[in-house]
């Protein structure tokens, strides 16, 4: 699986990069038809502690699945978009199976 990491306005720790590649590798074993990951690492200007934005675009052939998850640290949000992402690769299977 091809992953693409852009971080917006700043350099990601590549203990960060190693964990999003690590983490989106899991997802290979669930789904064989996943061509690549895009991700998104942004830096917003709130006033609360929530201000880590991480997006997820998995591109599957005919369908691409997209999550968008906010949280205090870039690996809770991470955290947060993989399991909300396995859950849309289990419903995009079933779907698959009963066509």
């Amino acid at each position: 699986m091809d992953i693409k990491i852009n971080s917006v306005h700043f350099d990601a720790d590549t203990k960060l990069v190693e964990r999003i590649n690590k983490k989106l590798g899991k997802l290979a074993q669930f789904f064989d038809g996943i061509i690549g990951a895009e991700v998104f690492l942004r830096l917003e200007n709130v006033q609360g502690d929530e201000n880590k934005i991480v997006e997820i675009k998995l591109l599957i052939p005919g369908n691409d699945l997209f999550v968008k998850k906010q949280s205090k640290t870039f690996e809770d949000a991470l955290n947060k978009g993989v399991e909300s992402l396995n859950r849309q690769v289990t419903k995009y299977k079933e779907k698959l199976r009963n066509q």
